[in-house]
């Protein structure tokens, strides 16, 4: 097989980058291309009927509204499969901008006073920052140095996001509006870990236990079908069930249901959101560095991850991704996605391995899941709102249990103890400080070590010799 070249030189790069059809589309040239389509098709709507629960609840877990999910998965992937590098790759939202954007809007969101239009329009602003040093890191050709990141951060890494996404949403489970709920009067969790124990204990009766029951039959739905086929859209039946039971059954259990929290949900999707800038403070610069450095490592690093395993499960050694003119899809992501009422978005792995088992061939099948996800949103609108928070919350923890795998540990553990360190450092640190911290002190102490490794190496050959 012939090795694909990949331009050498700014210019040529910025060339290839607006270049539609490239030798991702060459399959729809081919004699049998109404079948292609048709596969394309087909693994579109699967994609789609998939990602509209998940895109609601990475939405709601960010701090924002349902409709956010739905629009900025659409739009991520007709821009991503425009510009960006992979063949088969999804674009949409993912579990590792949770933490990034929920801290955005907790900071300057109505949780601390602030307004859920100052920091979305914050959110556009450091988005855009984002997306223009990732194009211009793609037109110099850095994309290639995102594989630098070692597997085991990367782990730990997601590990780490799959802690916080599970005990996030664990509230919304529970039927609790949240954990200091059951500390009683206190608006904050006080005292030793057994007081707090005893005293959570004794308000067990907060909890509605039809909401768990939702949240697990959800959970466990979702788990059984995708289970016994990807072609069976395991999440929308399952919370489909639960939402016909918690409007029939359970009408009168105190269930909280999606409009209970964000009120209707609208299907005119497309409003533009301008760029803002919030009250200066002496902190808003270091906040502007953290979100935009946040943006840009989250979706170079997991942009070039997604893509590197839809080629190996694909098994595409014809047209492999191209890393700098995925990084510049990346930025063109990032630019315009928000935009139109969404948030930051990347390669998503469970979708894009969906999409390839449903028989993606071309990127055309991320335009068929787009234009599908926005027809049956628009018309289901008024029957997502009624959708008890408890699935969601489902939903998320059947995500966050699907980003633990213990093959991916096992294989850390056989690269040495070092490597494990680092990941159980990351997977601890990522939740227990913030995404940014955990990750960058998890690199600086991961290169240090091996460099004062190489030179100690060094120096013993030396005096060998």
């Amino acid at each position: 097989m012939k090795k694909v070249s990949f331009p050498n030189t700014p210019a040529k790069r910025l060339r290839l980058f607006f270049t539609f059809f490239d030798s991702r589309w060459e399959d729809l040239t081919k004699e049998n291309w109404v079948q292609i389509v048709y596969r394309d098709f087909s693994a579109g709507l699967i994609v789609a009927m998939t990602a509209i629960p998940m895109a609601m609840g990475f939405a709601m877990a960010m701090g924002m509204r349902p409709e956010n999910g739905i629009i900025a998965g659409a739009l991520a992937c007709v821009i991503g499969r425009t510009f960006g590098g992979s063949k088969y790759q999804v674009y949409g939202p993912t579990a590792a901008f949770i933490p990034v954007i929920a801290a955005l809007f907790f900071k300057y969101g109505p949780a601390s006073g602030g307004e859920f239009a100052t920091a979305h329009g914050f959110l556009v602003l450091v988005s855009i920052l984002a997306g223009i040093i990732l194009i211009i890191m793609g037109i110099f050709g850095i994309g290639k140095y995102a594989k630098l990141v070692p597997s085991s951060i990367i782990v730990g890494f997601t590990i780490g996001i799959a802690v916080a996404i599970a005990l996030t949403n664990m509230e919304d489970v529970l039927g609790i509006e949240s954990f200091s709920d059951l500390m009683g009067q206190d608006e904050e969790i006080k005292g030793g870990l057994m007081h707090n124990l005893y005293t959570a204990i004794g308000n067990l009766d907060k909890l509605n236990i039809w909401s768990i029951f939702l949240g697990l039959l959800t959970f466990g739905v979702t788990k059984g079908l995708l289970r016994i086929s990807i072609f069976i859209p395991g999440p929308i039946i399952a919370m489909g069930l639960a939402t016909l039971l918690s409007a029939t059954v359970l009408a009168d259990k105190g269930i909280i249901l999606v409009k209970d929290v964000y009120g209707s949900i609208p299907n005119n999707f497309f409003v533009f959101t301008a760029p803002s800038l919030p009250a200066f403070s002496t902190g808003l610069v270091f906040d502007i560095l953290y979100f935009v450095g946040a943006i840009v490592f989250v979706s170079g690093v997991e942009s070039i991850l997604c893509s590197s395993m839809a080629d190996k499960l694909a098994k595409n050694d014809r047209t492999p991704f191209n890393p700098d003119k995925e990084f510049f899809g990346q930025g063109m992501v990032q630019i315009f996605t928000p935009l139109v009422q969404g948030f930051p978005c990347t390669g998503a792995l469970a979708r894009t391995a969906t999409s390839i088992k449903a028989g993606a061939v071309t990127p055309l099948a991320g335009y068929f899941k787009a234009v599908l996800k926005l027809l049956m949103a628009f018309y289901l609108a008024q029957y997502l709102e009624l959708i008890p928070m408890a699935c969601i919350g489902g939903i998320l923890i059947w995500v966050a249990s699907n980003m633990i795998k213990v093959s991916e540990i096992k294989e850390i553990k056989q690269l040495g103890k070092f490597e494990f360190s680092m990941m159980v450092y990351t997977a601890v640190m990522v939740p227990m400080t913030d995404f940014l911290t955990g990750v960058l002190s998890a690199l600086i102490i991961y290169f240090v070590v091996k460099n004062v490794y190489r030179r100690a190496q060094r120096a013993t050959k030396v005096q060998t010799n």
